[in-house]
């Protein structure tokens, strides 16, 4: 009896020491603030991103200042990859261009690679994006912590999956583009 007593405190430890250890489970997002709702009008439908300030915040301050300035009002998708993502905001449409902004340094976080994941497109180097993004059709985590994601589609993300994969070199799009018809924030 004294032997199967020492089990049972012995075995309530263990679980104990178990349940310690179980990491925390990632904090949920914040709730939508208008402030942070980015609405992208597209060809064929709206798309409504939740900007996380909290995760990249001079990301989504370049996103804000860019949009309210309309810089992304007929930009087009310009590099698109099947089963990968879609790819915009160059006023060249060549992936070549950026806004007369400066560059931005990178704000690497934990924010995952998922299905509906908004980031910042750059150049080889880690400091280099400036006003494109890309949104991904699914997980890619081989992205995670080498490009600054700042936002998550929280509706329709059925107007992004409809954007014509590229058929040019590394998912160039060569013909009818999808665009951005207008970009806005919620509470303006």
């Amino acid at each position: 009896m004294r032997l199967i007593k020492m089990l049972l405190v012995a075995f309530g430890m263990m679980a104990t020491m178990a349940v310690a250890q179980t990491p925390p489970a990632p904090a949920a997002p914040p709730a939508p603030d208008p402030q942070n709702l980015w609405h992208l009008q597209l060809s064929t439908g709206e798309v409504v991103i939740l900007l996380r300030p909290d995760k990249a915040p001079q990301h989504v301050e370049r996103i804000k200042t860019l949009t309210r300035a309309g810089f992304y009002d007929g930009l087009t998708f310009h590099r698109v990859i099947a089963g990968f993502m879609a790819q915009t905001g160059d006023p060249k449409g060549t992936g070549e261009g950026d806004s007369p902004l400066p560059n931005l340094k990178a704000e690497f976080n934990d924010l995952p690679h998922l299905r509906g994941t908004v980031s910042m497109a750059r150049a080889e180097a880690e400091d280099s994006a400036n006003s494109q993004f890309f949104i991904c059709f699914q997980p890619t985590i081989r992205l995670d912590g080498k490009y600054t994601a700042f936002g998550r589609v929280v509706s329709g993300i059925q107007f992004v999956d409809a954007i014509p994969p590229g058929q040019g070199e590394n998912g160039a799009v060569t013909g009818e583009r999808q665009k951005i018809v207008h970009a806005w924030i919620e509470a303006d």
